[in-house]
């Protein structure tokens, strides 16, 4: 692993860490690949009841996918396989066969946001505010997150969310249940996440894995039913001059995607 992610044990949790706060978390296609090897790399550690994912600093959880990078991906094979990399790594968070809480310690934007929702559970410091802001830049989700999305709020609210580039406060993202548990005012998430985990800890580890696997099987199946349809949205949105001449309008490399 590089500095970019940061992985330690405690005791039954493993903590994950995007370790670029200085690009704002941003997620590079080697960074992702990362983050997928870290949950491949642990998936049969039966010792493990939780795996914690959160970003360095208190800024950015994930301001999404890194556009510096991403700015040279134009052609449609390129943009195909960039999207099935980038879902790949985040199939393996779906997939991990215990419960998997982001932990949002700043903004999940674009590519952050499809991360965060890609884990099983989202805790979420005051100031976070998650936002799927692909819109803005005339483009579609591109690892899964608009699936996700909608089956964790509905397809309604899902639609909104997408559509609009709505950037949902944390105690908005509560109530719409795209969040499960939001820090008091003044608390460390740290602590948060020490509560917060308390009654997953209790459990023993087959109960766990036994609901997450059921879980897990019944959103695998909505994804492999939805993902061809989502790529291909994604390749023809990217691909598109609307795209690009939204990229251009921005004025910036924006880590929106």
């Amino acid at each position: 692993m590089s500095d970019s992610l940061l992985v330690e044990r405690q005791d039954a949790v493993l903590r994950l860490t995007i370790n670029r706060p200085e690009k704002r978390n941003a997620l590079s296609l080697a960074l992702l690949d990362e983050i997928g090897a870290a949950f491949a790399g642990h998936a049969h550690d039966a010792s493990l009841k939780c795996v914690v994912l959160t970003g360095a600093g208190d800024r950015c959880f994930a301001a999404g996918g890194d556009l510096a990078e991403l700015d040279t991906v134009r052609a449609e094979a390129d943009t195909r396989a960039m999207s099935r990399r980038g879902r790949a790594a985040l199939d393996q968070v779906r997939a991990f066969p215990v419960p998997v809480i982001a932990a949002l310690n700043g903004h999940a934007f674009g590519g952050g946001a499809e991360l965060a929702v890609a884990c099983d559970l989202r805790v979420a410091a005051p100031h976070a505010e998650i936002g799927f802001l692909q819109a803005q830049l005339a483009v579609t989700t591109a690892w899964g997150g608009s699936i996700d999305l909608a089956l964790t709020v509905g397809d309604r609210r899902a639609l909104r969310i997408l559509a609009t580039s709505a950037r949902l406060e944390a105690a908005r993202a509560l109530d719409l249940g795209l969040v499960d548990w939001v820090c008091a005012p003044g608390q460390s998430l740290d602590s948060c996440l020490a509560t917060f985990l308390e009654p997953y800890l209790a459990r023993p580890r087959a109960v766990l894995a036994g609901f997450k696997a059921t879980t897990a099987a019944a959103r695998r199946s909505t994804h492999v039913a939805l993902a061809p349809l989502e790529e291909e949205q994604f390749v023809r949105t990217w691909t598109h001059a609307d795209h690009w001449a939204a990229v251009a309008g921005s004025g910036t490399k924006s880590a929106a995607r």
